[in-house]
């Protein structure tokens, strides 16, 4: 008996309104925009002129023929990579989230970026717990918007005078107490580790800008272990990666937040680099703090990632990897638990 599934029938339509030059927009130079909208959703596309023909499953297909047809309609002009990864990520996920793409920009950021808004409810719930409380944990995979998100609002408070400075640190785990052995200053020893927010900050502020304000000492970005014996009033705060901290370096960064200060804690629990054995000061934290009140907790999932549409699918990859060998793991050790009260029943017996 063949158990082979009959194959799912292509689905072919015609765009409407046919026209060259928007055409052309949609596509993107040899084809590219199709290819992402394909690795978006994974379908593959055929065209010819205005005429397209997909293949892969059905629900694929059928939202992957929404996506062209959202993009032909913002095709007068051509269509950018931001533009279209962005447009794809709230496509992808809007099945899931059950929310038009709207409802989730709320809460407007004055920075440089005139449309930043939150792409996820959950996102703007995020931004909605930073403006409403003095400290927040932001606590997700990769590619969720922690990060970004969170030095954003420290960019929104800065402009608009509810704090004077800005101070951004992360534990520089991978170099430890081998800092001292690089070449350079302070600030060259552990500028590999500060990049991410150097990077978000120059794409919020602008480069001019954000140099001034290092000048001036309005922003300030600096490893954990320097800021003990600090105490920091009105100021925002944000530790990045603070899954690498310890639950010492936690408890002290969170004690160093001073009057009219605000504070954000971003991390991914799945991506430890401390020493194994070493508890997570992020992860305990969670456990610790989650009644205190006055303190926002907000937890991202997959379909919050917001970096290219592939990342989604690595993430839940890793998950479901992750969670297999924990099954194994556990199914070896209820074996080895069997076997070894057989013995110890099987010895008693002989001895008997």
């Amino acid at each position: 008996m063949s158990t082979n599934a009959p194959k799912q029938r292509p689905l072919s339509f015609a765009l409407d309104d046919y026209d060259n030059l928007r055409l052309a927009n949609l596509c993107g130079a040899l084809d590219e925009n199709l290819r992402q909208i394909e690795a978006a959703f994974d379908v593959a596309i055929a065209r010819r002129g205005e005429h397209f023909t997909l293949r892969g499953e059905l629900d694929a297909m059928r939202r992957a023929e929404d996506a062209i047809r959202y993009f032909y309609g913002k095709s007068g002009e051509p269509i950018g990579v931001d533009t279209l990864q962005l447009g794809l990520i709230e496509l992808v996920n809007q099945p899931v989230r059950r929310v038009s793409p709207q409802d989730t920009a709320t809460v407007q950021l004055v920075t440089r970026k005139a449309e930043l808004h939150g792409r996820t409810p959950r996102q703007g719930d995020y931004l909605k717990a930073i403006q409403e409380h003095d400290i927040t944990f932001g606590i997700g995979p990769a590619g969720t918007g922690k990060t970004y998100l969170a030095v954003a609002s420290a960019v929104d408070a800065f402009e608009r005078e509810l704090v004077e400075r800005i101070v951004l640190t992360r534990p520089a785990v991978e170099a430890g107490e081998r800092l001292g052995f690089l070449p350079g200053d302070l600030a060259q020893k552990v500028d590999p580790y500060l990049r991410p927010l150097y990077d978000a900050l120059y794409d919020l502020m602008g480069f001019d800008r954000v140099g001034k304000l290092f000048e001036k000492g309005n922003i300030e970005i600096a490893p954990l272990a320097y800021m003990r014996g600090r105490t920091l009033n009105n100021a925002f705060i944000i530790l990045d990666e603070a899954q690498n901290t310890t639950p010492e370096q936690m408890k002290m960064f969170l004690t160093r937040i001073g009057i009219g200060a605000k504070a954000v804690v971003t991390g991914d629990p799945s991506q430890v680099d401390l020493p194994k054995g070493q508890k997570s000061g992020l992860k305990e934290a969670a456990d610790v703090l989650k009644d205190v009140r006055g303190l926002s907790f907000v937890h991202f999932g997959r379909e919050d990632v917001v970096r290219h549409p592939l990342v989604a699918r690595i993430v839940t990859a890793y998950e479901a990897h992750t969670k297999a060998v924990e099954t194994a793991q556990k199914a070896a050790q209820a074996a080895r638990h069997a076997g070894a009260t057989g013995a110890g029943t099987t010895g008693e017996g002989d001895e008997a």
